[in-house]
C-alpha cells in the first residue's frame, strides 16, 4: 500500500513491511539462512520472516532451547497469574468473531456490573490470591463510558496492586485518567494488522477505525501506562504474516514507549459464532513456531497466554517463553460470584481449571507462580 505523508511513524514501519516483501523472504528461506538466524544476539526483521518459514519448521527443538535460555536469563523461572473481570458485555459494534458482538446471534442477557457487583467480583478474585486484575468492557462508550471505567479501576485498586484494562480504544487524555486513578496495563489487540481483513470482519462501530485502533496503544504508553500489552488473534488473517506485522509494532513500541513493558499475546480464535468461518486456523506446531520465533526475536517481552488453550498444551508452553498466565477465567460479567449465570459470556474457555490447579502445573513444570512481581508502594 501506498504511504501518505500523513502516516504515523508506526503506519511507516509497518507499511515497509509489504505482505508480498514478507511472503518472499519466508518463501525463499534455506536452511543456511536459518542457521544464520539462530546465530545471531539480535534478530532483524529478515531473520523473523525465516524464523516464521517452513525451512524453520524443522528446527523447532533447536529454537525451543534457544528460547528456553532467552526467556530464563530475562525473567526466572517464574509464571505471572492474572484474572479477568468482564465488567460489561454490552456492545455497538459487530465483529464477526465475536459472541458480544450486537449481531452476533448469540443469546444470553446482556449486563454491565454496578459499582457494587464490581466489589464483590473483586472480593471473590482476591480470596483466591490473584493480585492482577484485567478489567474488560465490549465496546460501547455509553454502555461503560470513560468514567465508569475509570471508576471500576478505582474499585479494583482497593483489592489488586495492579489493575490493567481491555476496552475499546482511548485517547491519551482518557488514559491518563485511567493512570490517575491507579491503572497499571492496558491490552488492546489490533485482531489483524491486514486492512482488507480488518476491514470485512468489523462491520459497525467505533472499532471499524483501522488507524485509531492501531495508534491507540501507543497513546496510552505516552500517557504513562507502565504495562502494553498486544496481540493478533490468530485465525483471522495468516498467521505467518499477522505475526510478522505483531513482532514488528511490538519493537516499535519497545523503542517509541521505552518507558513501559511491552508484552505480546497470542490468543488462537475458537468458539464463533454461526455466521463466522475461521478463514486461517493455525496448528498446535504453528502455534510454538510463532511463540519460538517472537521470543527470539523480542527477548525482553512478556508472552501471555490465556485459557482459550487447553490445559495439556498450556502446560506444554510453559517453558517455551510464557511469562504470564491467567487462570479461573470467567468471561460473563458476574461470573465469579453468580452475579451473571445466565448472561452472555464472550468465549468458552478451555483451561477450566481452577487457579489454585492452575498454580500447581506450574509447579510441576519447574516453575514458580507469581501473584504479585511488585510492592503496591512501587506503584505509588
Amino acid at each position: 500500500m501506498k504511504v501518505s505523508s500523513k502516516s504515523s511513524p508506526l503506519t511507516k514501519t509497518l507499511d515497509s513491511w509489504t505482505e508480498s516483501r514478507i511472503r518472499d523472504l519466508i518463501a525463499g528461506a534455506t536452511d543456511g539462512d536459518v542457521t544464520r538466524a539462530l546465530g545471531r544476539e539480535v534478530l532483524y526483521p529478515e531473520d523473523l520472516a525465516v524464523l516464521l518459514s517452513p525451512k524453520a519448521a524443522g528446527r523447532l527443538e533447536e529454537m525451543a532451547r534457544l528460547a528456553h535460555g532467552i526467556t530464563r536469563r530475562q525473567f526466572g523461572r517464574t509464571i505471572g497469574l492474572y484474572v479477568p473481570i468482564y465488567l460489561s458485555n454490552v456492545c455497538a459494534s459487530d465483529c464477526t468473531y465475536c459472541s458480544y458482538a450486537c449481531h452476533s446471534g448469540r443469546e444470553g442477557e446482556r449486563r454491565t456490573l454496578t459499582p457494587a457487583e464490581i466489589e464483590t467480583e473483586c472480593r471473590t478474585l482476591a480470596a483466591h490470591g490473584f493480585q492482577n486484575l484485567l478489567l474488560l468492557t465490549g465496546d460501547h462508550p455509553q454502555a461503560a463510558p470513560v468514567d465508569y471505567i475509570v471508576q471500576s479501576v478505582a474499585i479494583a485498586r482497593e483489592y489488586f496492586p495492579s489493575v490493567s484494562v481491555e476496552v475499546y480504544a482511548l485517547k491519551e487524555e482518557d488514559y491518563r485518567r485511567l493512570v490517575d486513578a491507579g491503572l497499571e496495563g492496558v491490552t488492546l489487540y489490533m485482531e489483524t494488522y491486514h486492512r482488507d481483513t480488518y476491514k470485512k470482519v468489523h462491520l459497525q462501530g467505533r472499532k471499524k477505525d483501522f488507524g485509531f485502533r492501531l495508534g491507540a496503544i501507543e497513546a496510552a504508553g505516552h500517557a504513562g501506562v507502565r504495562r502494553l500489552s498486544i496481540g493478533a488473534l490468530l485465525g483471522l488473517y495468516d498467521w505467518h504474516v499477522d505475526g510478522f506485522w505483531t513482532a514488528l509494532h511490538a519493537r516499535y513500541l519497545q523503542k517509541e514507549c521505552w518507558q513501559s513493558a511491552v508484552a505480546v499475546s497470542f490468543p488462537r480464535l475458537f468458539n464463533v459464532p454461526a455466521r463466522h468461518t475461521i478463514a486461517h486456523p493455525l496448528s498446535d506446531k504453528e502455534l510454538v513456531q510463532l511463540m519460538l520465533a517472537l521470543r527470539l526475536f523480542l527477548p525482553e517481552a512478556g508472552f501471555n497466554l490465556s485459557t482459550r488453550e487447553r490445559p495439556a498444551l498450556r502446560d506444554r508452553l510453559i517453558p517455551l517463553g510464557v511469562t504470564m498466565m491467567s487462570a479461573g477465567s470467567s468471561t460473563r460479567p458476574g461470573g465469579y460470584s453468580h452475579l451473571g449465570d445466565s448472561a452472555l459470556e464472550q468465549f468458552a474457555t478451555e483451561d477450566r481449571r481452577t487457579p489454585e490447579e492452575v498454580a500447581a502445573a506450574i509447579r510441576r513444570a519447574g516453575y514458580d507462580p507469581v501473584w504479585k512481581d511488585f510492592d503496591r508502594a512501587f506503584g505509588e
